[in-house]
């Protein structure tokens, strides 16, 4: 069993299987498929391909480097496809070195350039993966401007991104028919009114206080539920892909802080299960997980909100103390909707019954020791823990990435 060392608190979860990615500790968003994990990676330029059939054994596979300066942190696996985004690499801007200029509002200004001086690939590249741990790139679907954030695809026809496109102030929603994967194109977009500068629309938003920008759609039948930052919750009605139409907005910022990231519908009990991102180093403000009675679509209400970790004071730890990201319940794996599991960055992995869905509360806990080195090359970063994404097999193993400690496996017992 390979583990880095044990962990700094651990509550029915216990780690069985760690990965230090073949010398790239660094992890966004990772899909398992048929014993492979396809880890992208937010510092190293490009993804990982590993052997996970054994999580005890994990073996490196391959790298696919990125083009340069371009970030593929973001993909998504099924159906023998792959989809990786590209988009400017952000994070290695001299203004993002302090991330509080990336959370509010100062994106746009690298959109907006002449095509022909672009230094990065922008749009969705997407790769044959019948072969397992072999990825073969088969088609590119290019866009103007950064390039996309972050995908949904499950299998079939359509996929679903966000994109900071020319002309718009933030990243706004877009259909991608795949029907030829050698060849998707753009099939249909949404965006906020005020959001599309081109156009002559005036944002009715503070731009400089704040990110009024999707991240990132979850589809259910004919229904996109949007996490648009700042601007809260997006719901619309997308029968027609080609016209996306507004059912509901919900804001809640202010009072509260926004950076909304996941908005996850629960069909089967009418829920909502939607997460605040803590996106700043000793964020006081709580960054709820909240849960939303969505009996009426049109009309979804916030019922209750998650527990926060208590066992240790880590807003003092330094880095970000608050959810980021929450296994998605995708075909082929976890399916859950009483059990939610959350990235909590430098609280580890936090597993929460919501059986009572007023009364949430904290069933499983897992905070791994923190690196001994860091990856992230940005100044002034502290040397904790960054869980950033998690994904539970249908098995019920937890798979986790951190931007600096590698890839965790663990077991929950509770």
């Amino acid at each position: 069993m390979k583990v880095r060392a044990n962990p700094s608190f651990q509550r029915n979860m216990k780690l069985i299987g760690h990965s230090d990615q073949g010398g790239r500790p660094d992890g966004t968003q990772i899909m398992i498929d048929r014993g492979c994990a396809y880890v992208a990676h937010i510092f190293s330029g490009g993804f990982s391909v590993l052997d996970v059939a054994d999580p005890r054994d994990i073996k490196p596979v391959c790298f696919l480097a990125a083009p340069p300066n371009t970030w593929t942190i973001h993909l998504q696996a099924a159906e023998d496809l792959l989809l990786v985004v590209h988009a400017k690499d952000l994070f290695a801007q001299e203004e993002f070195a302090d991330e509080r200029n990336y959370y509010k509002g100062a994106t746009d200004i690298h959109a907006h350039q002449d095509s022909s001086a672009r230094t990065w690939s922008a749009g969705l590249a997407v790769y044959d993966i019948a072969l397992g741990g072999r990825p073969r790139q088969i088609g590119f679907m290019p866009v103007d401007g950064i390039g996309l954030h972050r995908v949904w695809y499950t299998g079939g026809r359509w996929a679903y991104a966000s994109a900071l496109m020319d002309g718009f102030s933030d990243y706004i929603f877009i259909v991608i028919d795949m029907q030829d994967p050698s060849r998707p194109v753009e099939y249909g977009r949404f965006w906020l009114p005020g959001m599309n500068l081109a156009a002559g629309e005036v944002p009715h938003w503070p731009l400089a206080n704040g990110r009024f920008g999707l991240h990132h759609p979850i589809i259910n039948g004919d229904t996109a539920y949007c996490a648009w930052r700042d601007a809260g919750m997006v719901v619309l009605d997308i029968a027609d892909r080609a016209r996306p139409k507004l059912v509901a907005h919900r804001t809640w910022c202010p009072p509260f802080e926004g950076g909304t990231h996941n908005c996850l519908p629960l069909p089967d009990r009418d829920l909502l299960v939607v997460v605040d991102e803590c996106v700043l180093d000793r964020e006081k403000e709580l960054k709820p997980i909240w849960i939303f009675d969505n009996r009426v679509t049109s009309n979804p209400i916030s019922i209750a909100t998650c527990p926060v970790p208590g066992e240790a004071d880590y807003v003092a730890v330094g880095g970000h103390f608050g959810p980021h990201n929450i296994h998605e319940n995708r075909p082929g794996s976890f399916v859950s909707s009483e059990l939610i599991f959350c990235t909590y960055q430098n609280a580890g992995v936090r597993a929460y019954s919501i059986k009572d869905q007023y009364r949430p509360e904290e069933v499983g806990a897992i905070v791994p020791a923190p690196p001994v080195r860091l990856v992230d090359p940005r100044p002034n970063r502290s040397c904790v823990l960054h869980s950033a994404d998690v994904f539970v097999t249908r098995e019920g193993l937890i798979f986790f990435t951190d931007f600096n400690t590698g890839l965790h496996v663990a077991e929950f017992n509770g």
